[in-house]
């Protein structure tokens, strides 16, 4: 018995001497080593660890815009002060240890304090256990993904220096400038890594390649913060002789590709992205945006073709799924670049249906869409590709969407007078008709809405009694007949009811007069909305009879054509369409006012046409009946150049002084200022100003029809600005 004690009390006094942390024997430093080792550290990285894989895989990279070498999205403007003064061991408080972790870092980090604590053998100014250093780089680390940068300095600067010749001091000081880059402390950064990496000009240290991947890497990082891109691209060639971190290593190739690409480098991009879709250990998101990066940067036919033919391969691996989207938009756009625009169309179509297809992919892809229509002057395709292109758009502020939506704006005046033009042509056309014709017209209208009401609720009986059904037909014991489903029945009679009302067992069921009445007032009201969308007098009692009626809408339709007139002159740059409205309104044109504006403006497209003979036939209207207006004087004399003879600053003065002679009643001298003054800017950006000011003058100092020609003459000229909309607002109550 008293053996069993001597061996107990002897196994406490080995225990109790060994967990001491002021003894520095052998067992004590490597019973610290091994236990700060190999419990608390190990559990510290793996939470580290664990947080770091947790960051990748919920880090969306944004591949259309240059991404970051470092995948991590950080608060702006958030620094969090440490908690300590001036030594690193203080700020383990009671207070800081009894908080619970809640997350991977924060367990990381807590563990690194245990380890410092608990296993520290701090004897006269000396760390004896080796292991520490490894604990304070695990805490700065953890604070570092916390985003907390003043407190991570301070744990590396500890190690620094106080473990000058640790095994780990290389990959402290690289987590010591990653810091202070988020510190905005760049130029503190490079600094340091030149003296870490750099021993005399272009010759390196001798490090590992796993440290000269991380040392270069994060020279790269402070270089394209200071945007000192050419160095930041040489340290990630550097950081990429190697390929050890295979993460990091295909990061930093494609962010290579894109600095190449974005200064038109293609050869040198194509030579980046190359190499990491060749990478096999490279995650396999980097490889397949290199593929689409690669296509994007194809610098002739038979490399096209070539790409062209990997991509549709692309597009066939079922491993893919996810990048259809971008793939199919890729293929489109190598398609629209050797004019193969119908193909084109169906691959962009194609990435729109993507399973998975992002909303930023649908803005480009509609976005090229619209750009097509718009070339094929489909105009009203074009904006509605472009309205979507701003549903699916959430940077409202960004420079292409900026731009898509003035365009979108351009085109929605444009397909509102075609809309009028279109829906006004259509009733006067019905209007000319004889009331035979008209009758004919409705009838045949009835009978082609009838067929197609016929078949479309035909296809949704069909769709419902074997598509939508299937599940539940499937376990009945009665078969799959439509009939012997109660579901579809339902639907089928609530269909039918909807679009055909209420009709007798009888031939020609679909005939308005089979409806019979019915008891309910719901079946009521839809048998009589769907009879009067049979019944032929319910059109032709809406066929306008009276004359201001007709009169207005011939009125509106001329006003529709000469506005999309001037809008594909002058806007879109189109003048085929815009000779084509001008030619039809100068045919139908009635209004008097309009003959001077039609004849100049189709003077000019012919023109530019290369048509003498009727541009001649328009001179010769605008020279015979308005000889004594201004556009007869620019015919006449169409050689003279007037220079800019005066600054801005001096026109805007002169204005100025013009505006207050107007102000002081001086209508004449205004006009005859403005009439000398005039030909000296004829460049000038205040040139309508001075127009509208001088018509005004005329209106006050004039009769009706002279300030009505003035007016013409600004809204005409200078369609488009402020001024002729102001001209043409007085026209019109002028008018009236």
């Amino acid at each position: 018995m008293k053996i069993r004690i001597s061996v107990f009390f002897l196994w406490a006094c080995f225990t109790i001497i060994s967990c001491s942390t002021k003894k520095d024997t052998i067992i004590s430093r490597n019973y610290h080593a091994l236990t700060s080792q190999y419990n608390i550290l190990f559990n510290g990285y793996t939470a580290f660890e664990k947080g770091v894989q947790e960051i990748d895989n919920s880090y969306k990279d944004d591949w259309f815009l240059q991404i970051p070498i470092e995948p991590i999205a950080f608060e702006e403007d958030k620094i969090v002060a440490p908690t300590f003064k001036n030594n690193p061991g203080s700020g383990f408080s009671a207070s800081d240890s009894e908080k619970k972790p809640t997350t991977t870092f924060e367990r990381a980090e807590e563990k690194a304090v245990k380890a410092i604590q608990r296993h520290g053998m701090n004897i006269e100014g000396m760390e004896r256990n080796k292991q520490i250093d490894n604990a304070y780089l695990l805490l700065g680390k953890s604070r570092y993904y916390q985003q907390r940068f003043i407190p991570a300095v301070e744990a590396f600067n500890y190690v620094i220096a106080n473990y000058p010749n640790a095994d780990l001091i290389a990959e402290t000081k690289i987590w010591r400038s990653k810091t202070n880059i988020r510190l905005d402390n760049e130029e503190t950064a490079i600094e340091s890594m030149k003296l870490l990496l750099v021993v005399k000009d272009t010759l390196e240290a001798e490090f590992p390649n796993k440290i000269k991947e991380q040392g270069h890497t994060a020279l790269a990082m402070a270089y394209l913060k200071s945007d000192s891109v050419q160095k930041a691209k040489k340290h990630l060639l550097l950081a990429t002789r190697t390929l050890e971190n295979k993460a990091q290593a295909a990061r930093n190739l494609f962010v290579l590709g894109q600095l190449y690409s974005s200064e038109n480098k293609k050869d040198s991009a194509t030579f980046a992205f190359k190499k990491l879709a060749n990478f096999k250990r490279a995650p396999y998101k980097y490889k397949i945006h290199a593929q689409i990066a690669l296509a994007k940067n194809t610098t002739n036919d038979s490399v096209a073709t070539l790409v062209e033919k990997k991509l549709q391969h692309l597009i066939k691996d079922k491993l893919n799924a996810p990048y259809l989207d971008q793939l199919h938009y890729q293929l489109g756009v190598l398609h629209e670049q050797k004019d193969s625009i119908q193909m084109a169309k169906q691959h962009y179509y194609q990435s729109l249906r993507a399973k998975n297809a992002g909303d930023k992919q649908k803005t480009f892809t509609y976005e090229n869409l619209g750009n097509l229509a718009f070339k094929a002057s489909e105009y009203q395709n074009a904006s509605a590709y472009y309205d979507s292109v701003l549903q699916f758009s959430k940077d409202t502020l960004h420079l292409r969407i900026r731009r898509i939506k003035r365009k979108y704006k351009n085109l929605a005046s444009l397909i509102q007078f075609e809309n009028t033009l279109t829906a006004n042509d259509s009733i006067l056309k019905i209007v000319n008709l004889s009331k035979e014709a008209q009758t004919k017209f409705y009838q045949n209208y009835i009978e082609k809405i009838k067929k197609e009401d016929e078949q479309a609720a035909q296809l949704r009986l069909n769709q419902m009694a074997f598509g939508n059904t299937t599940t539940s037909l499937a376990s009945a014991k009665k078969g799959e007949w439509y009939f012997y489903n109660n579901q579809s029945l339902s639907f089928g009679k609530t269909e039918f009811l909807k679009i055909w009302g209420t009709r007798k067992l009888a031939d020609n069921w679909r005939w308005s007069k089979s409806a019979i009445n019915s008891t309910k007032a719901t079946d009521s009201a839809v048998a009589k909305k769907v009879n009067s969308k049979y019944d032929l007098e319910t059109y032709l009692s809406k066929i306008p009879t009276d004359k201001k009626v007709i009169d207005s809408l011939a009125i509106s339709r001329n006003e529709a054509l000469y506005e999309l007139g001037l809008i594909y002159k002058e806007q879109f740059k189109n003048p085929s369409l815009a000779k084509q409205r001008l030619e039809r309104l100068k045919e139908i044109n009635t209004n008097e006012a309009l003959i001077l504006p039609i004849n100049w403006h189709l003077y000019q497209l012919y023109q530019s046409l290369g048509n003498t003979s009727k541009a001649a036939v328009c001179k010769n209207v605008i020279l015979t009946q308005y000889a004594d207006t201004k556009f007869a004087q620019i015919i006449v004399a169409p050689d003279t150049v007037f220079e800019d003879k005066i600054k801005v600053t001096e026109v805007e003065q002169k204005y100025k002084m013009l505006y207050y002679m107007y102000k002081e009643d001086l209508f004449k001298d205004v006009i005859a200022q403005i009439d000398t003054f005039l030909p000296t800017i004829s460049n000038a950006m205040l040139l309508p100003k001075f127009e509208l000011l001088k018509a005004f003058a005329i209106g006050k100092y004039r009769d009706k029809n002279n300030y009505i020609e003035a007016l013409n003459y600004v809204f005409i000229n200078y369609s488009g600005t402020e001024e002729a909309d102001k001209a043409k607002a007085i026209l019109e109550q002028l008018k009236k």
